[in-house]
């Protein structure tokens, strides 16, 4: 019998982060060099907040990442089952969860990470309707 995957089997390994009083401009641009539009935001080498790329788009006036406000971090363990982390974002309406190891940033998840295992799930659960639905 299969089980539901932990997150650390879906999670994106070795995700980026800004210091929450590095600039707006640090932020977008690690965003733009590294393709993604999550970063996890620190203080003092402590996770406190997750920012966006639409949030830093919306931050017109704002130098700091601090300045922006981002939301507080949606954290897990990196065994934390996969539908319980899918089901607090959906609750919640997160774009992101920050996967811990011993409170060390080791993973991020994210609605994009989603998309892509679920694609893939029902790729594998109905193998022969890949070509329907270009």
């Amino acid at each position: 019998m299969e089980r539901i995957p932990p997150i650390k089997a879906v999670m994106t390994p070795f995700p980026h982060s800004v210091e929450i009083d590095d600039s707006i401009e640090t932020a977008r641009q690690a965003m733009s060099s590294q393709e993604i539009r999550h970063l996890a935001v620190t203080e003092g080498g402590r996770l406190v907040a997750v920012i966006s790329e639409r949030e830093i788009e919306l931050a017109t006036g704002a130098r700091l990442v601090r300045d922006a406000n981002p939301p507080s971090a949606h954290v897990v363990g990196l065994n934390e089952p996969l539908d319980r982390v899918l089901l607090a974002m959906a609750k919640s309406h997160l774009g992101s969860a920050l996967v811990v190891k011993r409170e060390k940033l080791v993973g991020i998840f994210t609605t994009s990470d989603a998309c892509r295992i679920f694609g893939g799930f029902l790729r594998n659960l109905f193998p022969n309707d890949d070509d329907e639905a270009a």
